[in-house]
């Protein structure tokens, strides 16, 4: 598929994560005006002033997380629940939170209608996280966030990873944050990347 031979070109060296993405149909996931450039390497708008992210980001934050079959990841953004697909067919066990009524609404039928019912998805802020299932092996941050997120860091997992933007509106440092120990955290950076801002609340 020429977007995966894309994402070779550009430095995806991850395998597995290039095999999953060339498995989701990722012209399900925009509008119909965009169906025909669905497989090429840019981002789209998807409505709610939300967009799905440019396939290279989706493979660079798959690939920090080193997705292990069985990992219990959260995902802080649904959007339009083509990166928490991804993660399914890697193997772990997805639960994807999104804070927009019309977007958690539209890829909970899409996930059932696609075969991927396995992936819980819930309505509610990110910035809580999950604790009713922390902790997590993995959590995966699809917004700009202005700082870390307490919450988030308390119901990662020891030795698990946290993959967040973090930075102002215009662009933001790609983080991966691995929780040592309960009060020890290593953090290392990953390049300049533009997120939709991580916002609070719900609508």
């Amino acid at each position: 598929m020429h977007l995966i031979e894309t994402l070779r070109h550009g430095g995806i060296r991850d395998e597995k994560v290039l095999e999953a993405m060339s498995k989701v149909p990722r012209h399900l996931f925009l509008e119909k005006a965009f169906e025909e450039w669905a497989y090429k390497n840019v981002a789209f708008p998807i409505g709610n002033e939300q967009t799905i992210s440019q396939p290279q980001t989706v493979a660079i934050q798959t690939s920090l997380l080193e997705v292990k079959k069985g990992d219990k990841i959260l995902e802080v953004g649904t959007g339009s629940g083509y990166q928490a697909c991804v993660l399914s067919l890697l193997g772990a066990k997805v639960y994807t939170i999104e804070r927009q009524r019309a977007l958690y609404e539209r890829t909970d039928k899409l996930f059932r209608e696609l075969g991927f019912g396995a992936i819980r998805t819930f309505l509610g802020d990110g910035y809580e996280g999950f604790k009713m299932f922390a902790p997590f092996d993995k959590i995966l941050v699809t917004a700009g966030a202005t700082a870390l997120p307490e919450n988030l860091i308390n119901q990662l997992a020891i030795g698990g990873y946290l993959v967040i933007p973090i930075g102002g509106d215009d662009v933001q440092t790609m983080w991966r944050y691995t929780k040592v120990t309960e009060t020890e955290i290593k953090s290392e950076s990953f390049g300049k990347f533009k997120f939709v801002p991580f916002l609070k609340g719900t609508q």
